[in-house]
């Protein structure tokens, strides 16, 4: 008894180039509002009270230290 199997390699579909941009995007925006919002300390937001004010209240809203 014979049994004739394809040796043909399993192809996995490689990820759509727009979509793995898309998440790289949301990733990197997303770190760098985690870092504006409970690291920065006004390092980077200095261009006014505006700006500094709301990533203060962003960081006692999420429960971050700052004080």
């Amino acid at each position: 008894m014979s049994s004739s199997t394809s040796s043909q390699p399993l192809v996995h579909p490689a990820a759509p180039t727009r979509l793995l941009w898309t998440v790289l995007a949301t990733v990197a925006v997303l770190t760098l509002l985690a870092y504006l919002v409970a690291f920065d300390q006004g390092a980077v937001s200095r261009s006014g009270t505006y700006l500094h004010e709301l990533m203060h209240d962003g960081r006692h809203l999420l429960g971050v230290p700052c004080h």
